[in-house]
């Protein structure tokens, strides 16, 4: 199918992917419906107040997908996907994908204006979100958005207390219809494995997101080789905590545990004494999480109280994990830290479990998938030598192809020769595993010296006071730009200036690294990937300035 604003694959590539079967030629809803095949009597989907095995999954998909028809919706309209850490966002998930519907992902936090320049984007016919989540009614939210674009027809509220002018997620999940009738109209609306699946964000810090959108065969391509880089099995139960509106939790956690038929326990909690009772009591095996979850809850007091021995590995991405973070985690819960690496659009990498220690500790391991060429360029697009810093690139069959209707973007962000650039900095090694040493905007310019963000808060780090650090430049009449470090204690410590440059002298830190100025923080504030938002920490460092 057409999707007007996609860049299809090259021809010639695509055909290699598909020889080689690094495409598998499924679509997502074929890999469910799979599993459900395997094991549908097996313990699937688990949430506070309801548990389903892989058969009555299907069952309660279909009947949405089927539903979804029925009220409308065509394949290769777009609907917006916006449901916290329940099953719901499961069901719905793949309830899109069987009918052919094109998702477009969002997190609960994303503003009125965020989500009002996503639908301008990608002219959704549909949306799932809850009536009311914690302190946010959607309702005004929803009104102000469908204002905006008039081409947002259909509304499906999740939650009690349904207005009469909008779709209830309850009667879409009813069983009403000859499941011979479901099936052929599903087998209808059986979208081709290249066509666009869904729409991820991208996980900038600054301006409105862009739109990657992503092929049933290039996403399905990156569940399966991130899977096997980490071992998920069909003896694994995975906790999905990290939030699941962002490609972390979708990916690394829901598209996994479905590939392979591994149980999903949801949770809409990340409070570290909630994380250590999912863990005990559903015999947590594996999970995905950010640094900093992981962070607060390996610092959790009562950690020792809770029994966390099933717990095998922990997949953390999304943001840099400093040495000290992923010994004390393999210390305190023994449970083996997958350094990863990953985008929305594509290129991925991460450590194995095998892996020595120094290449846990010191790099984001290889590419997860053998077939994905990923390189790193100088300043004039040329591939760097072996050990040679550059902009980390990255084509193949688990790379997206460009940005949704934003030719400008692509142009600056692609190559000649089709490779997608990161914007992060790296070093590739002889054996192919990769470091990321900043970002190309994300560095301090000192008195003309550069310094690496992230190479001042590995530092900094290592202070046993401190659960996360986010570096950032400090304007400065006399040097330009100084570092300013936001720091997040761990418990309820205070922290100042002449300690973590006492503690930097002790652990001999080069002089570059020093701050100019701390400024301690009882919550980071946090971009929807989980990394510290640094466009807010600058602008509050500006303002601090200022008075």
């Amino acid at each position: 199918m057409v999707f007007e604003g996609f860049t299809p694959y090259d021809s010639d590539a695509a055909k290699l992917y598909s020889k080689q079967r690094w495409w598998l030629g499924l679509t997502l809803g074929d890999m469910l419906d799979k599993t459900c095949d395997l094991y549908p009597e097996r313990e699937a989907l688990v949430g506070p107040e309801a548990r389903y095995t892989w058969s009555e999954v299907r069952q309660l998909v279909d009947q949405m997908a089927y539903n979804l028809l029925q009220e409308g919706f065509e394949p290769g309209d777009t609907v917006l996907l916006q449901l916290p850490n329940w099953p719901e966002f499961v069901i719905s998930y793949f309830a899109l994908q069987k009918a052919g519907l094109v998702m477009v992902l969002l997190t609960v936090n994303h503003t009125a204006r965020e989500i009002a320049h996503l639908s301008k984007l990608t002219r959704p016919r549909g949306w799932i979100v809850p009536s009311k989540y914690r302190k946010t009614n959607f309702l005004s939210i929803i009104e102000q958005v469908k204002r905006e674009n008039s081409n947002l027809e259909k509304v499906i509220l999740v939650g009690h207390d349904v207005p009469p002018d909008y779709l209830n997620l309850d009667d879409l999940l009813k069983p009403n219809t000859d499941p011979a009738v479901i099936r052929a109209a599903l087998e209808k609306a059986r979208p081709d494995p290249g066509d666009v699946c869904q729409i991820l964000p991208s996980g900038g810090t600054t301006g409105l997101p862009k739109g990657a959108p992503r092929t049933h065969n290039d996403y399905i391509c990156n569940i399966e080789y991130k899977s096997l880089a980490w071992d998920i099995n069909p003896t694994d139960t995975c906790l999905v905590v990290a939030t699941v509106g962002h490609n972390l939790a979708l990916l690394v956690c829901v598209g996994a545990s479905v590939f392979h038929g591994a149980k999903i326990v949801m949770q809409d909690s990340t409070y570290p004494e909630d994380f250590c009772r999912a863990v005990q009591d559903e015999k947590i095996t594996c999970t995905g999480l950010v640094p900093t979850l992981i962070s607060r809850i390996v610092k959790y007091e009562k950690l020792t109280d809770f029994d966390l021995t099933s717990l095998q590995k922990i997949y953390v991405g999304a943001a840099n994990s400093p040495p000290e973070l992923v010994r004390e985690v393999e210390e305190k819960i023994g449970a083996r830290y997958i350094n990863a690496f990953g985008m929305v659009e594509g290129p991925v990498c991460q450590s194995r479990p095998d892996d020595p220690v120094a290449v846990r500790f010191g790099t984001i391991g290889r590419p997860c998938c053998p077939y994905d060429h990923i390189v790193t360029l100088d300043e004039n697009g040329n591939k760097t030598s072996s050990g040679v810093e550059g902009e980390l690139a990255a084509k193949g069959p688990g790379v997206f192809t460009g940005y949704f209707n934003n030719p400008q973007a692509n142009q600056k962000e692609f190559t000649l020769d089709g490779y997608f650039r990161t914007g992060d900095l790296a070093t590739i090694d002889e054996n192919g595993r990769v470091r990321i040493t900043g970002r190309i905007k994300d560095i301090i310019i000192r008195g003309g010296e550069n310094i690496a963000a992230r190479d001042v808060e590995d530092a900094i780090s290592t202070y046993s006071k401190v659960e996360y650090v986010a570096a950032v430049g400090m304007p400065d009449p006399d040097l330009g730009e100084v570092v300013c470090a936001y720091i997040k204690a761990a418990g309820e410590t205070s922290i100042t200036l002449e300690e973590i440059i006492n503690h930097l002298t002790e652990v001999g830190a080069s002089k570059a690294f020093y701050p100019a100025r701390v400024e301690v923080l009882q919550d980071m504030p946090l971009t929807a990937a989980g990394k510290a938002d640094k466009k807010i920490l600058k602008k509050d460092i500006e303002e601090k300035l200022k008075n």
